[in-house]
């Protein structure tokens, strides 16, 4: 038993099928059938049912598969030791990031960062929560950048950041006058929303009184904040923004920014990875960066949040 026949077993598990899975590990598929028979062989068992299309795992294959995990996750882990035993960090490191996140943070910190440790080879996928979940899980991802908490027994969360939601309100707007905003001056139907599917809809969703949750006035198939913005130039209601996002306001429509009377309502911007915690070394050295850009943005305003992890409403 190798640890190459393990990884190849996991890649068939994952793909469900052979030649997909030989092209993901850069091999022939004639070569992993022979490596899969031969841990097959002596094993004496079928990990997989080769019958059904697509390939489905045995009973004892799904344990297996388990276990088979585990081990090539403490095979890695045996280069994080000499790693950090050496001081280096260094490496390819997979990165996932949420798309309400990315367009502000990554020009924050992404210049620094590869500036500092230039020995780190980062791979970056802008990918919604529910793929960050999965990929973590199946070891694709070595980290992500999430809103939580998401509660999943498998991932452990590091909170970066507490993101304040702004308003950006028209000047015809009614709340246009206020100086600060209440959560209860809300009307769920005013409201310009992002498409279904992004966390941050959820959390404004949640800040309105239940009572008005049904159809907003408006239903948009976007997932851009821009998109927003014109809209709300254009009179056609208000929308909340995340506080990073209020950063790139044109500076002739900044007095249409309004931040909600404290404590603010505010998002948990977290550092997510497996609870194998491989490849730390580079984790902690990302977060450090993060934390440290990000602190003066937000600590500039010296707003009071409501933390999401207190207020499971925020979510």
């Amino acid at each position: 038993m190798t640890i190459t026949q393990l990884q190849y077993v996991l890649a068939i598990a994952e793909y469900r099928n052979f030649t997909i899975a030989a092209e993901k590990c850069f091999v022939t598929q004639p070569t992993m059938s022979m490596q899969v028979q031969k841990l097959e062989d002596e094993l004496d068992v079928l990990i997989f049912d080769r019958k059904k299309k697509p390939i489905e795992l045995t009973a004892v294959g799904k344990k297996i598969i388990e276990q088979a995990r585990n081990i090539v996750n403490e095979s890695h882990r045996i280069k994080d030791i000499v790693d950090q035993q050496k001081g280096f960090i260094g490496g390819e490191f997979r990165l996932g990031i949420i798309p309400t996140v990315t367009p502000t943070l990554l020009p924050m910190f992404l210049k620094l960062f590869l500036k500092k440790y230039p020995n780190v080879q980062l791979k970056i996928e802008e990918i919604n929560t529910s793929q960050i979940i999965k990929k973590l899980k199946d070891g694709h991802l070595d980290a992500a950048i999430a809103v939580t908490p998401l509660e999943v027994p498998e991932l452990k969360e590091r909170v970066l950041y507490y993101e304040p939601f702004v308003c950006y309100i028209p000047k015809e707007h009614r709340l246009f006058s206020k100086k600060k905003i209440n959560t209860d001056d809300l009307d769920f139907h005013e409201l310009l929303l992002l498409e279904d599917g992004h966390c941050f809809r959820n959390g404004v969703v949640n800040l309105c009184p239940s009572s008005q949750k049904n159809k907003e006035k408006l239903q948009l198939e976007s997932g851009s904040f821009e998109t927003l913005i014109k809209l709300t130039n254009e009179g056609l209601g208000m929308t909340l923004l995340p506080f990073l996002h209020t950063l790139d306001i044109k500076p002739d429509t900044q007095n249409q920014l309004r931040f909600f009377e404290e404590p603010s309502p505010a998002r948990a911007v977290s550092l997510v990875y497996h609870e194998s915690e491989l490849k730390s070394h580079i984790t902690n050295a990302l977060r450090d960066v993060i934390v440290g850009v990000v602190k003066g943005a937000i600590a500039f305003h010296d707003v009071k949040i409501i933390s999401p992890l207190k207020n499971k409403n925020l979510n």
